[in-house]
């Protein structure tokens, strides 16, 4: 074999090869870096430019951060990279100015861990890591402007990311303005008189320092308090609802997870929930992505309602009003702040045994069952369970519309996380209330009339009975009745007399609670917060910013007996103490502080990263508003501005994306910049999927190793399973873009990612299928290359009529492919434009060759500047005009081809009756409907009638 290749090599020593394309990748990767070819101009700053390029317009275009790993990148990775590296330079070579570059979210927990374990700082292991990422990426030819990368862990970086937070800090958010304003606004209403103290009758002069900044503290976006809080003794620290799993563990880790109080720091997220909700209608984002915000966020209309407990009173918010006069309980969350001051010393006269739990006193009682509840997640206590717990309090409440005296339970179904953390029970109309209700042997009263013939016993149902199309019965008093009355008009009339008698309110209510924003972390942006003797917090100026993060000899937050949920986080940075306890000047003269040592959590360098890139030099403002305006201010289709393409996983629908959405009003709000969203059009890319094969014992074996016999699957000569899962290194079926790269090269790597199907859609990784590609740049080298002598082969000759079809055909078609990000079907069209070329035998015109090469630019970057340059261009193809059909040629008969899988249709295409067999072939496996029928499957064999009909059948 090695004769035979090298009898090729002899006689075709220009032939395009793995070999070769390592050498015209390496060139000209090292001439776009020598001449910036993707350096993007600003109109203004550091990074100003050629005017007439600043005049083109716009296009912005980003991946969702990627963090470093030491594990390296394997061929799932790059995905999303190449699509919007493909999608920017066809932007480019369509007249825009584009901003297309990649930095790196490198504070986190990975980092930290892997400084625990060896000693190593995370900053070395995290910079190391970088480096190796740089590599794999320029190996891929990503056309990225290197001038505007950054990790978040770069001080002149996180530098921003506290001003930031010193913004939201020294902001409230005014209801009646619908927006943020600096706190110093609110501080002067209350110094005139204008605004009263909230809950106080005294003058703002007359409040201590600690009260002044208790009141603020009620209106501040960035404020803390003691709050319930996910503690997680395993980890040692507090993590947000989002990082806990289903059952009440730490995603990372897996240890479990209790309900503790903490002071904490939080953002004020939900003062935004309605912006939040309302402008998703103006973004162009996937409907299924909106849905997830709009669920999280979760908007109800209701009415609060005050039942009087003692001198106290219990507020519930309620979206079923109507039904109040059917309240006979209550159910607090454990949680609640006036559990201990309602519990009376003993059991009230009469209390049901099956109330207390087995205890002496409700004090006992209440104790030992919050004690409970801490140790359950917040999935775990709202998952529907077949048994129902909780305990009585030893109080009563005064239902405000019946005047019956209703018992006071807490029960972990209840969260402090929604509404007010107390509910009223409704059992006859609420199905885990009615549970409730019978196992604690609780009365139900029948207020909304069934419609199914069960009658108005609850006694004798066996589940409640809710419906909004039905009247309300035995709902009545001296002062109100709603009896006869539907839903809707019931809810209106019981509002008004609750309003009327200052004990409730019509109200919306959201499920969004405010964002936990404080870590017990080393890895991550300290806080430009210190506390003065009195405990009061005081913002760092801007001339103290970055605070940096100081040295400490361990990494690792104390941790501990992963069950034990009475212990409390101790910090890395609280072991510094000469960091931590500091002499400053804050403009009134040098005194002692203290420095607040919990950290900003993974996501803050990642809320407004893309500001950054726009002008990321700037050390004496966030972003030029010239510059922002530039590339992110409001235009026709954007009213709200942003990022013209963002594209990554789905799985960052509620969180980052929410996050980010907060921070941009905020900052919109303060006037720092002109867009009011963050990323206008978000694309959710698919996933590159591997076969992972497993032993009997369920241990992964190397995939590399597997040998296929018979249909069977075989490792070290015993049988193993094969299942289509995840990508990476602990599944040992991960495949490296080096490997690729050293086999075919770059450029085939990227075609062949593009060319596996619609970019939305998962699709199985098949290394044997990447030599497709590698054939199609080997025929497209020899359509213009003469492997002999390394001259081109091209003729000065006009085309004939069906080569000039061929031509417009693919140009229309790759540019509609293009714009649309079909890039699978623009690499088909390519690949039949191609094998026209080929078939016909005949040397190729020059404006033929010319127009395919810039036609393949976008896709195989390499390969395209050298037959650029080949065909004696001077200039970089990177800028050319993008090929522009002409009409006349593109209007051909067409016939329909009929896609079949199984025998069923699956696709009709348009196609030319003389198309090749080849050509029909990939178009059809290109087609998304295809594509989705086969779910990721193999093919057992394709039957190909051109141009008719393609057969497909399934492995």
């Amino acid at each position: 074999m090695s004769e035979m290749n090298s009898a090729v090599e002899a006689a075709a020593p220009h032939r395009y090869t793995a070999a070769m394309a390592a050498d015209i990748e390496a060139r000209w990767q090292d001439f776009w870096d020598a001449e910036g070819t993707y350096e993007a101009p600003n109109p203004s700053g550091d990074l100003a430019g050629d005017p007439a390029v600043v005049a083109r317009p716009t296009k912005f275009i980003m991946d969702m951060f990627p963090y470093p790993s030491g594990a390296g990148l394997h061929v799932g990775h790059p995905l999303g990279y190449i699509a919007t590296d493909v999608f920017a330079r066809h932007q480019r070579m369509t007249g825009h100015n584009v901003l297309h570059t990649l930095g790196f979210d490198a504070f986190g927990l990975p980092a930290e861990q892997y400084a625990v374990q060896t000693g190593t700082h995370p900053r070395v292991s995290t910079e190391a890591n970088i480096e190796n990422m740089k590599v794999q990426l320029r190996r891929l030819g990503l056309g990225h402007d290197k001038r505007r990368s950054f990790a978040t862990i770069d001080p002149d970086y996180y530098k921003w990311t506290q001003w930031i937070f010193l913004q939201i800090f020294n902001s409230w958010y005014d209801d009646e303005a619908r927006k943020a304003r600096p706190v110093a606004e609110l501080i002067a209403q209350f110094e005139s008189g204008e605004r009263s103290v909230p809950g106080s009758t005294r003058a703002w002069s007359e409040l201590s320092a600690t009260e002044r900044a208790e009141v603020l503290g009620e209106y501040r976006l960035a404020y803390a308090s003691d709050a319930p809080v996910n503690w997680c003794p395993g980890l040692g620290t507090v993590l947000a609802n989002e990082e806990v799993t289903a059952d009440g563990r730490s995603e990372r880790g897996n240890f479990p997870v209790f309900k503790a109080k903490l002071r904490q720091w939080n953002m004020r997220i939900t003062a935004y929930a309605d912006r939040l909700l309302d402008d998703l209608d103006a973004l162009d984002w996937p409907e299924a992505i909106k849905l997830q915000q709009r669920n999280w966020i979760g908007r109800s209309e209701g009415a609060r309602v005050d039942f009087a407990v003692g001198d106290d009173a219990i507020t519930v918010f309620t979206t079923r009003q109507d039904t109040l006069f059917g309240a006979t309980y209550m159910v607090l969350a454990p949680e609640h702040e006036l559990v201990e001051k309602i519990v009376p010393a003993v059991w009230p006269e009469g209390t049901h045994d099956v109330w207390t739990g087995g205890h002496a006193t409700p004090a006992e009682a209440v104790d030992a069952y919050r004690k409970q509840a801490a140790s359950k997640s917040d999935v775990e206590r709202q998952a529907e369970a077949k048994d129902k717990t909780g305990v009585f309090t030893g109080a009563y409440a005064i239902n405000p519309v019946s005047g019956d005296r209703v018992p006071v339970f807490i029960a972990d179904y209840v969260l402090m996380g929604y509404g007010t953390g107390a509910i009223m029970a409704v059992p006859a109309h609420d199905s885990r209330d009615f549970a409730f209700a019978r196992a604690f042997e609780l009365p139900m009263r029948c207020v909304v009339e069934p419609s199914d013939g069960r009658g108005t016993d609850p006694s004798t149902w066996d589940d409640a009975f809710d419906s909004y199309d039905a009247k309300i019965v035995n709902s009545s008093n001296e002062g109100i009745s709603l009896d006869g009355l539907g839903v809707v008009e019931a809810k209106a009339r019981i509002t008004d007399w609750l309003v009327a008698r200052g004990v409730g309110e019509g109200t919306v209510n959201f499920r969004l609670r405010d964002w936990l924003f404080s870590r017990q972390r080393y890895w991550g942006e300290p806080f430009p917060i210190v506390y003065d003797e009195d405990g009061i917090a005081h913002a760092l100026p801007e001339s103290m910013l970055p605070l940096e993060l100081p040295e400490v000899e361990d990494y690792s937050p104390r941790t501990f007996d992963p069950d034990d949920a009475d212990t409390q986080p101790e910090t890395p940075l609280s072991r510094n103490e000469d960091w931590v306890n500091v002499t400053l000047d804050l403009g009134d003269g040098p005194k002692k502080y203290r420095r607040e040592t919990n950290t900003m959590p993974n996501w803050a360098g990642s809320c407004w990263y893309e500001l950054r890139y726009l002008d990321p030099h700037n050390d004496s403002a966030l972003v030029d508003p010239a510059i922002e305006r530039y590339w992110m201010g409001p235009r026709d289709g954007q009213p709200h501005g942003g990022v013209d393409l963002y594209v990554g996983g789905a799985e960052h629908a509620v969180l980052h994306l929410l996050y980010a959405r907060f921070w941009s009003k905020v900052l919109y709000d303060l006037g720092h910049v002109s867009s009011a969203e963050p990323f206008h059009k978000l694309y959710n890319q698919g996933m590159i999927q591997a076969f992972v094969y497993r032993d009997a014992r369920g241990i992964a074996v190397p995939a590399a190793e597997v040998e296929e016999r018979d249909g069977a699957f075989w490792y070290q000569g015993e049988k193993v399973s094969r299942v289509l899962g995840k990508m990476g290194k602990s599944l040992k079926n991960a495949v490296t873009p080096d490997e690729i790269c050293a086999e075919y090269g770059a450029d085939t790597l990227r075609l062949y990612e593009m060319a596996m199907g619609p970019l939305d859609v998962s699709r199985p990784w098949d290394t044997r299928a990447v030599v497709g590609q590698y054939r199609l740049l080997q025929r497209l080298w020899r359509n213009v290359v003469d492997e002999s002598t390394g001259e081109a082969t091209v003729v000065d000759t006009e085309p004939d009529e069906d080569t000039l079809r061929a031509l417009h055909k693919a140009i229309d078609g790759v540019s509609q492919d293009m714009a649309a990000m079909r890039f699978n079907t623009a690499i088909a069209k390519v690949t039949e434009l191609n094998n026209y070329l080929t078939k016909t035998g005949a040397p190729v015109s020059r404006s033929v060759a010319e127009r395919l090469v810039l036609l393949v630019a976008p896709l195989a970057p390499h390969i395209a500047e050298e037959l650029w340059r080949r065909l004696g261009h001077t200039e970089s193809v990177v800028h050319q005009d993008f090929p522009v059909a002409d009409p006349a040629y593109v209007v051909d008969e067409t016939v329909t081809c009929v896609v079949q899988i199984k025998g069923k249709v699956k696709a009709r295409l348009e196609v030319s009756p003389s198309i090749r067999d080849a050509d029909l072939e990939a178009l059809a496996l290109a087609d998304e409907g295809v594509v989705a029928a086969l779910g990721g499957g193999g093919i057992r064999k394709v039957i190909v009638r051109a141009p008719k009909l393609v057969n497909i059948v399934p492995a």
